[in-house]
């Protein structure tokens, strides 16, 4: 059956030497169930072949004058120049299942929804890396942000794929630059502007997720500086939202005090006590591996959840690293995160 065509919707891939990548993200929205009017892909002025690549895969391309410096200033670039009622951002490095952007298409049907996302899975699950996000993404997708979207406040409609409704995104003035997490920031003032966003399960990405632990570092860092950033930042318009309030302060309790714990407290008391507290590491470990193993039943991925799950601890020490390091320049030594450095 012939695919349709929504001519409301624009997406937007915004590309910095992505030549080896850019062409199957291409691919995969013009072989949508239901496809874009228009794929516009930024080469951010790449010192490779993105553009030609984005071109013959079926794009049409923007190039600015200069390089803009962050995925942000590049979407942002492209929402100057399109006229569609709704747009999309979509990774150059992610592929969607078929039907995806037809199953997030109707979360529109609600007006006071101004954006939605959908379930992140990586595309390759080969490296501890890989395997350890792979992980962390089936518990998060499959547990905390359906939570969330049962009370109507996902914390962060993901950057690598979410559509939106453009007039609103405009009035917020497109994806911010000012923090280095653009999607949380671009969340968060939604709900401060009383608009609705939501998480549909169905509709599937895959990026492609950082291979080994220089880009996992760099994207570690970047995310967890940017959601330090947004904390100060929104922190005096979220008091009001009560429920989104509280996901917001568990999850930085958690990401503060979660870290001391792996990072300090258990190896100090497993020399000063004894080695078995080492065994505190793995105290959560069913909790974790439930809903995955749910989530993996359905998917026939199995053997692929538990061959994964032990790698899922080590990214999640990797990762209280790099949180109380943001915290400490943030909040404590007042030196911001502001430069963008990629780390797919």
């Amino acid at each position: 059956m012939d695919s349709q065509v929504d001519n409301r919707l624009t997406v937007i891939v915004p590309a910095y030497n992505e030549a080896d990548m850019v062409g199957d993200t291409v691919r995969s929205l013009l072989a949508q169930t239901l496809r874009p009017g228009q794929i516009v892909v930024v080469d951010d002025c790449s010192t490779d072949a993105t553009a030609e690549v984005a071109r013959s895969a079926g794009a049409t391309v923007l190039t600015p004058p200069a390089n803009t410096g962050s995925k942000a200033g590049a979407q942002n670039f492209a929402l100057e120049r399109l006229d569609t009622e709704f747009c999309m951002a979509v990774d150059a490095d992610t592929t969607l299942a078929p039907d995806a952007i037809e199953l997030l298409t109707e979360a529109f049907a609600d007006e006071q929804v101004a954006a939605a996302c959908g379930f992140v899975l990586p595309r390759h699950v080969r490296s501890v890396w890989e395997r350890g996000r792979y992980v962390e993404y089936m518990l998060a997708f499959s547990f905390f942000k359906r939570i969330q979207d049962h009370y109507g406040k996902p914390l962060i409609s993901s950057g690598c794929f979410s559509m939106y409704r453009t007039d609103p995104l405009r009035a917020n003035g497109g994806w911010s630059t000012r923090t280095m997490a653009e999607d949380m920031d671009l969340t968060w003032s939604m709900y401060r502007d009383e608009h609705r966003v939501r998480f549909v399960p169905e509709a599937v990405c895959y990026p492609i997720e950082p291979h080994n632990l220089d880009f996992m570092g760099k994207q570690l860092k970047r995310w967890s500086h940017g959601f330090v950033q947004n904390v100060r930042l929104h922190w005096r318009s979220l008091l009001h939202l009560g429920y989104l309030r509280s996901v917001v302060a568990v999850a930085f309790w958690d990401a503060l005090f979660a870290s001391l714990a792996y990072l300090v407290l258990l190896p100090v008391l497993a020399v000063t006590v004894h080695p078995l507290l080492l065994l505190g590491y793995l105290v959560d470990a069913p909790v974790v591996l439930v809903p995955v193993l749910v989530q993996a039943v359905g998917r026939g991925e199995v053997g692929k959840a538990l061959a994964s799950f032990p790698s899922f601890f080590v990214l999640r020490v990797v990762n209280g690293v790099y949180m109380l390091r943001a915290m400490w320049a943030e909040l404590v030594l007042r030196q911001p995160l502001l430069v963008y450095e990629k780390g797919h």
